[in-house]
């Protein structure tokens, strides 16, 4: 077939049709990494809004022992009561910097008998055993905690942990061996506590980092469009082939050749020539 009109061969609408759907799989990556920096700049604006916020009492920020809203994530609330400090729980499997690691929760039981998860921070894992080679009690008797508010987390499929450990903070499954009604909908961290006590490494702030979203959304954008340039060279390349003998286009290849001749060589290209010489 002479002309352009192989283009309407199968093999080259074939080749188009992947074309497009590999530019439609492109632009479906790139809106998700849009999406994902969405998320992340919304996690920085709460961090930035809530952070430092004056504390407030529980009850008013969480109504309900299963209430919660994202925007409340990091709103810092104060508890009144004491710890219920023998029915602590390790956390499992949290790294910081690279060293594995537990997290102490400790039920803090409010005076109206509701009680609410502490995290109270990490603790290093032990040099010779898979537990912490100190566990910091947590203070006894009545006292006055400021937490930073967090959702409760999924449970893991096949993680499982020993008696008085769990897998993740699912509170569904802590409210299973505390006493007492549990706040279902969050947890808290633990900022400041009264009467102080000794106490694992504290949660440090998040850092405003949005990560690399932006840059990858443009790269699959790119990628899309590099796809149909691709596809254009292809084809231009097929019709000077099949159009070698017309005058026109032998016009144009001598051209390109003229060209490419007078174009200045480079030095590998010089290097190259001496070598074979």
């Amino acid at each position: 077939m002479k002309g352009w009109t192989f283009t309407l061969s199968r093999r080259w609408l074939g080749y188009l049709a992947l074309v497009v759907v590999f530019a439609v799989a492109c632009a479906g990556l790139a809106m998700w990494q849009l999406a994902r920096r969405d998320e992340a700049r919304a996690e920085i604006t709460r961090v930035e809004q809530n952070w430092d916020s004056e504390p407030r009492p529980l009850a008013e920020v969480l109504p309900k022992l299963d209430s919660f809203d994202a925007d409340d994530k990091w709103v810092r609330v104060t508890l009144t009561g004491e710890y219920l400090v023998d029915q602590e729980l390790l956390v499992r499997g949290r790294p910081l910097d690279g060293n594995p690691g537990f997290e102490q929760l400790v039920p803090f039981r409010l005076a109206d008998g509701s009680v609410f998860i502490v995290d109270r921070g990490w603790l290093p894992t032990g040099n010779a055993q898979d537990l912490p080679d100190v566990d910091p009690a947590p203070p006894t008797g009545p006292a006055t905690v400021v937490v930073r508010l967090k959702a409760g987390e999924p449970t893991i499929a096949g993680r499982s942990a020993p008696e008085g450990q769990v897998a993740t903070i699912n509170l569904a499954q802590i409210a299973e061996v505390v006493d007492g009604p549990l706040y279902s909908g969050a947890y808290g961290l633990l900022d400041t506590e009264n009467p102080s006590a000794a106490r694992p490494v504290a949660v440090s702030k998040p850092v405003a980092d949005e990560g690399p979203h932006l840059s990858y959304a443009f790269q699959w954008v790119a990628f899309a469009i590099m796809a149909f340039i691709g596809l254009g060279w292809a084809v231009r390349q097929e019709y000077r082939i099949r159009n070698a003998d017309d005058p026109e286009e032998r016009v144009r290849a001598e051209a390109r050749r003229r060209k490419a001749a007078a174009k200045p060589k480079t030095d590998a290209e010089i290097e190259d020539e001496l070598l074979d010489a």
